[in-house]
């Protein structure tokens, strides 16, 4: 089975064609050009250069969120697009639990952060064991002081990973203690990393056609919420 796996889901945009014996190949970009600008050169040039066309994927893998509202709706739009005229199945991922999968191969608990802005950050704890990935709650939006207290009901090292792992560390470095920052390499979502959480949904059978796939956003777009507070002003 081979599957092609993207990620636009931050500022960070990467597509990885992969089977379930190995990964055929990757390209990955962190630059300041809009995913729409690089996702479809990447994919074609990923295709031709493994020599495998669109026609013979099995399935498309996407992270669906959260993250960036744009990315996100690139990605996804991406992915539908490539499989609504194959009727090629499609695999939507966490970009949060793709993260934890970085760390495959570590004993460790995987604290993943992306900066939500005004101190919150989307989040989600995966505790990693050799090659597998166990979650511990669901992805959700809340605040920085909410999570210190949240990561100190645990004993066991704690790897950061994502775009919020930064400012996450700096937050909480001075109130808790085995809480580290994940190595460059393994901190920031990648395709290949969507393409190892997408094989476990394969196995069990959870795939989603094209119309069905949707992005996960967990909060309102920021023009959304401005809107709103104007409208309960007026009331």
């Amino acid at each position: 089975m081979t599957i092609l796996a993207l990620d636009t889901s931050a500022k960070a945009a990467s597509v990885c064609l992969a089977s379930e014996e190995k990964i055929i190949g990757e390209f990955f970009i962190n630059v300041s050009l809009t995913h729409s600008q690089t996702l479809a050169p990447m994919t074609e040039q990923l295709c031709r250069n493994a020599g495998i066309s669109f026609d013979e994927l099995d399935a498309v893998a996407v992270n669906v969120g959260p993250g960036s509202f744009t990315g996100v709706r690139i990605g996804v739009a991406a992915a539908k697009g490539l499989a609504f005229p194959r009727k090629l199945p499609c695999v939507a991922v966490s970009t949060l639990e793709s993260m934890a999968y970085n760390l495959l191969g570590s004993d460790c608990l995987v604290c993943a952060v992306m900066d939500a802005r005004c101190s919150q950050v989307y989040n989600a704890l995966f505790r990693v064991t050799g090659d597998r990935v166990e979650r511990l709650c669901e992805d959700r939006a809340l605040a920085l002081t909410d999570l210190a207290p949240e990561l100190g009901k645990y004993s066991e090292n704690i790897q950061l990973v994502g775009d919020g792992a930064q400012i996450s560390f700096d937050f909480l470095q001075n109130s808790l203690s085995g809480v580290t920052l994940a190595p460059m390499n393994k901190r920031t979502q990648t395709a290949s990393s969507v393409a190892l959480a997408a094989f476990e949904r394969l196995k069990e059978h959870k795939t989603l056609t094209a119309a069905e796939l949707m992005p996960v956003y967990l909060r309102l777009p920021q023009a959304q919420r401005e809107l709103n507070l104007r409208l309960g002003a007026k009331q």
